[in-house]
């Protein structure tokens, strides 16, 4: 087997985000530079995996071939118009869409809403607030396809739209890693999963084989998350085999707002 890759720091470790199974994705569609540098790099202060377009034509393979989790999208784009954009998304696709436009007019944000955009900011936008309703549009979707997006389970609350993580009402703060594997310990919440699936999911492929990295991080994750370190009862190891989130006294809470 080769070498294990050096350990001696969190980037060092990391592959390619979109090999992270568990990061939501989001399109930014603008043909402005600056706007896309801008985008790219709050959504990635955020946790996000930022994908980029300059254009209707390139968007619309990418929303097919990438399936990001939600469309950022410039109301004028130099091959179509935004609205006809949302047109040919909505004859296939319910992906979130969010508009961001410099012409605040009633009739232009009637007409993208009604066209099927789920939200329409105006230029120049606060950065938070946009965050704030992509938020909004991922929990609209999650909640509508019946999916929940807060778990809970002996005072862990953790909000997979917003990506933070309480413990007995108190914040954690945790790595992007660390992030990511809680959040498909949370996906699997109650059932087993193996080595080679956090792996897979957490790491990539490529990294499959290499224990040690789940092993590491779980260790980090116990320390932040379980209340007795040596006795752990939230994360809990299957020896031999891998890892179970406990599922015992938990509620999944989907946000309606």
């Amino acid at each position: 087997m080769a070498a294990a890759p050096q350990m001696d720091s969190d980037t060092a470790r990391l592959p390619s985000t979109t090999a992270m199974n568990a990061t939501t994705s989001v399109l930014v569609v603008d043909e402005d530079a600056l706007s896309q540098r801008l985008l790219k790099s709050s959504l990635a202060a955020a946790g996000y995996n930022w994908v980029g377009a300059s254009s209707g034509a390139d968007a619309l393979k990418l929303i097919a071939t990438c399936a990001p989790d939600l469309v950022v999208l410039s109301q004028r784009l130099p091959d179509m118009e935004g609205n006809e954009l949302i047109r040919r998304v909505r004859a296939w696709s319910n992906i979130p869409i969010i508009v961001l436009a410099a012409d605040r007019r009633d009739t232009e944000e009637i007409a993208m809403l009604d066209g099927g955009a789920d939200d329409y900011v105006g230029k120049p936008f606060s950065v938070g607030g946009l965050m704030a309703r992509m938020r909004a549009a991922l929990r609209h979707h999650a909640v509508s396809r019946g999916e929940a997006t807060t778990f809970e389970s002996a005072g862990l609350v953790v909000d997979t739209v917003a990506r933070t993580v309480t413990l007995a009402g108190s914040p954690l703060v945790l790595t992007g890693r660390e992030f990511e594997l809680l959040l498909f310990l949370v996906r699997h919440a109650g059932r087993v999963v193996t080595h080679r699936q956090v792996l897979e999911a957490v790491w990539g492929p490529a990294y499959v084989g290499h224990t040690q990295y789940v092993r590491v991080f779980i260790g980090r994750l116990r320390r932040k998350i379980e209340v007795e370190k040596d006795n752990p009862q939230i994360i809990v190891t299957i020896q031999g085999v891998g890892y179970r989130l406990a599922s015992s006294n938990t509620v999944f809470t989907p946000h309606l707002y």
